[in-house]
């Protein structure tokens, strides 16, 4: 049988409450079973690692929101179906669990983040920090189990927490600090879709060959097309890289003029 915990039990806390709330709740459990408040009892490591895991996910809104989801469409199973959809990575990724340990370390003189952690998780994180003129970043990456520091290991990880024109040197100088790659959205496509008028008015299916990937696709032609219109194929544009989501194809329309109208305009000139 699976191993369903619920987060909000885990720290306490009620699906209503704030940020703030939940901060404080997690503080408060982190000193409770702090490794070097607890050195004669073993179990508490492990207690720390689920308070750590629970206050990674309902600290951050998006992944709190999605294991909410997850548990009122599966009940007690939805922390499984959160897993299943959650790495570690995914998890840790962005937490500012550091600093809470940093926090505790000023205030009342235990090991800081890096030792605590080494400790308690082995090598399946890597903290960061670097300095620049005018940039100054520091955090961690948790890789979960079976990462080995030093290896020759590419780990593609989101970067995008950065924003802005400072957060692209800021993202350059991670990737360069931590020899990772990120994911990269492949490029959209184009190319040309000619109608005659009726599949245009009244719509129709039909068979589109993709030149680049040398497949033919069926497609679904809209009701009430008109010229220069886009026709949208999802995730049929370049690849993406390093784990990024592929582009997209963007098919213009054409509508062919029948025979007469184009001897009409023949004329014209």
């Amino acid at each position: 049988m699976m191993n369903q915990k619920n987060y909000y039990q885990i720290l306490g806390i009620e699906k209503e409450d704030s940020s703030q709330k939940i901060k404080e709740a997690y503080r408060r459990l982190a000193f409770q079973y702090h490794p070097d408040r607890n050195k004669e009892n073993p179990s508490a490591v492990e207690k720390m690692k689920e308070i750590n895991e629970a206050y990674a996910v309902l600290s951050d809104p998006r992944k709190k929101n999605d294991y909410d989801r997850f548990y009122e469409q599966y009940g007690p199973e939805g922390y499984d179906q959160f897993k299943q959809r959650y790495s570690e990575q995914d998890i840790f990724r962005g937490s500012d669990i550091n600093q809470i340990f940093e926090e505790m370390a000023r205030a009342f003189g235990f090991r800081g983040f890096e030792e605590v952690f080494r400790e308690s998780y082995g090598q399946g994180y890597r903290s960061f920090e670097f300095r620049r003129p005018g940039v100054f970043g520091r955090g961690f990456i948790f890789f979960g189990p079976g990462f080995k520091r030093g290896s020759q290991q590419e780990i593609p990880i989101s970067l995008e927490i950065f924003q802005g024109v400072l957060g692209k040197l800021t993202r350059y100088l991670l990737k360069k600090a931590l020899g990772t790659k990120e994911p990269a959205r492949g490029k959209d496509l184009e190319d040309t879709i000619y109608l005659d008028s009726q599949q245009a008015v009244e719509g129709a299916k039909g068979k589109y060959l993709h030149r680049k990937r040398s497949k033919e696709l069926l497609i679904t032609i809209p009701p009430g097309m008109k010229e220069k219109q886009k026709i949208r194929l999802k995730g049929m544009g370049e690849p993406g890289k390093d784990g990024g989501e592929p582009g997209d194809l963007y098919l213009k329309v054409k509508i062919k003029k029948p025979l007469l109208e184009k001897f009409r305009e023949l004329l014209k000139i």
